[in-house]
């Protein structure tokens, strides 16, 4: 997790040229990209071969939780048709005539442990099962559908299709696997059939709706979709949707990531999880005309607002990746009146993708101690999941030494559980 490496700008520059001069691209296969998944052990060996300070951090990290499951609200499924998944990836991502998204596809099927593509579907969930089994303790993770993108017409737009996973894939899975996954279905607003989509799914038991506004052209704040809101109450359906910047998938506007937009749903009653506590970017501040300020202080001042108690909450995903921290989960530590408004995602696989996660840079920041790196980096062989749990654990304000109460990964009393 960007302990072996710290490049410069240029290194990277050489570092991709490199790879793809080597042919170290996948085609018909995922290398283990020193970028991407740089894990060597299996998840079943862990307890076998962890040193006895890591076994101890570990034990510390599961402290406190008792018989509950932990609780991952935000884990992506991804797929290419495979198997019967009929989930699709743009073809931008996987043929050479786009080698820099080709190369980012590379790192990110190797940080998912896929070997074969031709079985890519299928190892991303044997891995990501084996994973969760593999923590050592119940988790409940939540795994997320991701609609097309579409224009106010109704009609698809082609040109922001990157990726798309169907609801019928997600609450498979959950129907296979039902100790493990959670499935969160994802609608469109503009699609001519969303209401019924949503209703669909909802009179079926599922509660959780995902949306990435800055990729799939969703604007919160817009009266079409209010609509699709009422069905949400109406249901008491849990909207999880990406705020701030957005940096990995082709974007409409990065304006719909603006925290501020989800005050439409909000006031009209329903219940919404703010994905990364909008930690990256800056963007118009809605109360200020023509002054910007930080998505993440955004956030702050809709957390601060009374009448969304019970109503607003956050997830800490990528919080601990290295172009985020410390200031945002330093924040959230300090601030224990939110504490029981946040909720823990992974945002797997992204905790696994080596050059996104600096340990040493967390320990020269005071928020672990050279120690704890050293057993978080076992882990992280083993089982980058439990990593990312065990570091969320872990970290701490290096003033104060306090660090998140272990209710942020459990099962949030404020949200309605998936009855599935």
């Amino acid at each position: 997790m960007g302990k072996f490496i710290k490049l410069t700008l240029r290194r990277w520059v050489i570092a991709g040229l490199l790879i793809l001069g080597l042919g170290l691209g996948w085609v018909g296969g995922c290398p283990s990209l020193f970028l991407g998944g740089t894990f060597s052990g299996q998840p079943e060996d862990l307890n076998q071969h962890l040193s006895r300070p890591a076994h101890a951090l570990l034990a510390q990290a599961l402290g406190g939780v008792g018989a509950e499951p932990l609780v991952d609200y935000h884990a992506h499924i991804i797929g290419i048709g495979t198997g019967n998944s009929q989930a699709e990836v743009n073809p931008a991502l996987l043929h050479g005539w786009r080698p820099v998204k080709r190369l980012n596809t590379g790192i990110f099927l190797s940080a998912c442990g896929v070997s074969d593509f031709s079985r890519l579907d299928q190892e991303y969930v044997e891995r990501l099962v084996r994973l969760v089994r593999g923590v050592g303790h119940p988790v409940k993770m939540h795994i997320l559908a991701f609609d097309h993108a579409y224009r106010p017409d109704g009609t698809i737009n082609q040109r922001l299709g990157t990726f798309y996973v169907p609801n019928e894939y997600v609450v498979q899975l959950a129907e296979q696997y039902p100790d493990v996954f959670v499935p969160v279905i994802s609608v469109h607003p503009d699609r001519p059939d969303a209401l019924v989509e949503l209703e669909k799914w909802a009179q079926r038991g599922v509660r959780y709706v995902k949306w990435l506004p800055n990729a799939q052209g969703i604007d919160p704040s817009s009266p079409r979709c209010d609509g699709f809101y009422a069905v949400m109450k109406k249901y008491d359906m849990v909207l999880l949707t990406h705020a701030g910047k957005e940096k990995s998938l082709d974007v409409c506007s990065q304006a719909f990531g603006n925290p501020l937009l989800l005050r439409r749903p909000l006031d009209q009653g329903v219940k919404v999880i703010l994905a990364h506590c909008a930690s990256a970017g800056r963007n118009a501040d809605l109360d200020h005309p023509g002054v910007q300020a930080g998505n993440f202080d955004l956030f702050l001042r809709l957390m601060e607002t009374e009448s969304y108690r019970g109503l607003l909450f956050a997830d800490i995903s990528a919080l601990t990746q290295v172009n985020r921290t410390p200031q945002p989960i330093l924040e959230l530590i300090r601030r224990p009146e939110l504490h029981s408004r946040l909720v823990n995602g992974s945002d797997y696989p992204l905790p696994a993708i080596n050059c996104l996660i600096w340990t040493r840079k967390l320990a020269r920041m005071g928020l672990i101690t050279p120690q704890e790196r050293r057993c978080l980096n076992e882990i992280y062989n083993y089982n980058p999941l439990l990593f990312d749990y065990v570091l969320k654990r872990t970290i701490r304000d290096p003033v104060t030494g306090k660090q998140l109460p272990v209710s942020v990964f459990l099962q949030n009393p404020g949200i309605v559980e998936n009855p599935r």
